[in-house]
């Protein structure tokens, strides 16, 4: 909504209660309000102080050492707590200054932010947000610029490649933390539908996929069951591998460098031969399964934890969302080792 971001997201499409304003005489007044701001609060339009909205609360605390007005009349970038009778709340209000005398106030309702201590894995969250998102920022940053050197296409390839995979970090961020795992199962659903259409949005490389054609039809939300079988085949795709497993007979000393180098051997070969995938029938549910290196006892239950990954670049994320929609939905989610020694996630109804 400012100058300084260009690709920001448009005035009336913003998701929380927005007010702009404009210092006239003195005094900061509101000049426009957003669809989200007319649905929570009341009796307010384009001409009034803003000073009115704030007398609606009993409590008014800014960051900064002054009043809400002099912040905004100066500009400043402060953070205001909102709470009290009379309207929704408490709000977290953030002054973001556009120019001299304009700028925007954006509401956030703390009853829809998680708790500290109730959000999960606030550190590994931070992480990929700080981390994670930087690696692919690098990437296109630096291919833009050859591009512009050399006027060589394909590095927009490359660029667009790194900014699906932003769009992929920042989409299971804001799905763990906001808790856009809620469903709504009214739909009959094809499991084998679900899972064909999810394959297409997938970049699948050099992976197959084999689906049985005795699967069931389920009740549940077509969206966040698509979500589940995109995130499974996405993990297998990353972390499976069909080559250079040790095989039976072969000396590898567990703990040793031998053993470290075939575990990076097993991690890398599956851009070369590629992963099969199945997703099949079980008796009270389905599974998908492929022929990958499989997931240690040890770690099976670990892998649903948000933020655990043993990728330097995955964000811990994508199995988190599975295990929360699958719960959602009342269904049973294990995860165990497939007959040819890979991973296989069995959900039952």
């Amino acid at each position: 909504m400012t100058d300084e971001n260009r690709m920001a997201i448009a005035f009336d499409d913003f998701p929380d209660p927005v007010i702009a304003y404009a210092v006239e005489g003195g005094e900061p007044r509101i000049t426009a309000l957003n669809d989200a701001f007319e649905s929570v609060f009341d009796g307010f339009s384009s001409g009034m102080p803003v000073a009115t909205l704030f007398e609606q609360f009993s409590v008014v605390n800014p960051t900064g050492t002054e009043e809400p007005v002099t912040h905004l009349s100066r500009g400043d970038s402060v953070g205001i707590y909102l709470d009290g009778v009379g309207v929704g709340g408490p709000f977290f209000a953030r002054i973001l200054s556009s120019g001299p005398d304009t700028g925007y106030v954006v509401f956030s309702d703390l009853n829809d932010c998680l708790d500290v201590v109730e959000a999960p894995a606030v550190d590994q969250v931070s992480s990929v947000i700080s981390h994670d998102l930087r690696n692919p920022l690098d990437v296109a940053k630096a291919h833009l610029r050859a591009a512009r050197e050399t006027g060589d296409a394909e590095h927009f390839d490359t660029v667009a490649n790194a900014h699906d995979r932003m769009e992929q970090i920042i989409r299971d961020v804001l799905t763990i933390t906001r808790d856009r795992t809620a469903v709504e199962p009214s739909d009959d659903v094809s499991i084998e539908t679900a899972a064909s259409d999810a394959w297409e949005s997938v970049d699948t490389e050099r992976a197959t996929l084999e689906v049985a054609d005795t699967l069931p039809s389920v009740t549940a939300d077509a969206d966040r069951l698509r979500r589940v079988f995109e995130n499974l085949f996405r993990n297998s795709v990353e972390h499976g591998s069909t080559g250079s497993r040790p095989q039976a007979g072969d000396s590898v000393e567990h703990g040793s460098d031998a053993e470290d180098q075939a575990v990076k051997r097993d991690q890398e070969s599956h851009s070369e031969l590629g992963v099969n995938i199945t997703v099949g029938t079980l008796e009270d549910g389905f599974y998908v399964a492929d022929d990958g290196p499989g997931i240690p006892p040890e770690e099976q239950q670990r892998v649903f934890d948000p933020g655990y990954s043993t990728r330097d670049d995955g964000t811990g994320l994508g199995l988190a969302i599975v295990d929360r929609v699958v719960a959602a939905h009342g269904w049973e989610l294990t995860l165990t080792t497939a007959t040819n020694g890979g991973a296989q996630f069995e959900i039952r109804f």
